[in-house]
C-alpha cells in the first residue's frame, strides 16, 4: 500500500470501529464547507473525535449517549436545508434508524426540519443551558415529547429545574 492509500485507509470509519477495542461506538461524520454546508454537533460529549482533514472529522459516541447534530445546506440563493436531530447512540442489539453520515445508526428522539422548527428547538436548548443544565442529561422522554409537539404544531413544553428534579428523583427509585 502506498503512504497516501494507507493514510486514507486508516481514516475510514470502519477502521475507526476496529480501534474501539470491541466497544460498539456510533460514528458521526461532521463536515464544513464555507457558505455551502455545515454538519456539526450542537451538544453531546464524544468519547473521541478524529480529524480526517481540514473540512471533515468523525465524532465517536459510546452506547446510550445523547447528542444533537445540525445539518445546514445552502446554494447561491440561500438556505436549502436546515435540520436538527436529537439522537441517542445505540448498540447493534437495539433498533436504530439509518441516518446518512451516522454509522451504524442511532435512535431519533427529535427531528426538526426547516427554519421555524429548528429555531424553536434551539430556543429550548438555550433555555435548558440557561438553567445550568447539560442537554445530554435531559431525559429522552422530554426530547420525544418536544418532537411530538413540534410535529403536531402544539406549544412546546418548557424544561424546568422542577421537572429535572422530578426526573432525577424518579430515576433514583428504579
Amino acid at each position: 500500500m502506498t503512504t497516501n492509500t494507507q493514510a486514507l485507509a486508516e481514516q475510514s470509519p470502519h477502521v475507526l470501529a476496529e480501534r474501539a477495542h470491541g466497544i460498539p461506538l456510533t460514528r458521526v461524520l461532521l463536515a464544513y464547507e464555507e457558505k455551502r454546508f455545515n454538519l456539526y454537533l450542537r451538544f453531546g460529549h464524544p468519547a473521541q473525535t478524529r480529524r480526517l482533514n481540514h473540512r471533515r472529522s468523525i465524532a465517536l459516541f459510546t452506547p446510550g449517549t445523547l447528542f444533537c447534530r445540525i445539518r445546514w445546506e445552502a446554494n447561491d440563493y440561500g438556505t436549502t436545508r436546515w435540520q436538527l436531530l436529537v439522537l441517542q447512540a445505540g448498540t447493534l442489539h437495539e433498533p436504530m434508524q439509518r441516518i446518512a453520515g451516522i454509522w451504524p445508526g442511532a435512535s431519533v428522539l427529535l427531528q426538526a426540519d426547516g427554519d421555524k422548527q429548528v429555531r424553536a428547538v434551539l430556543a429550548q436548548i438555550d433555555a435548558i443551558e440557561t438553567l445550568g443544565l447539560d442537554p445530554t442529561q435531559v431525559p429522552q422522554s422530554y426530547w420525544r415529547t418536544l418532537g411530538n409537539r413540534l410535529r403536531a404544531r402544539m406549544p412546546l413544553p418548557e424544561y424546568t429545574c422542577e421537572r429535572h428534579g422530578a426526573w432525577i428523583a424518579g430515576s433514583a427509585l428504579h
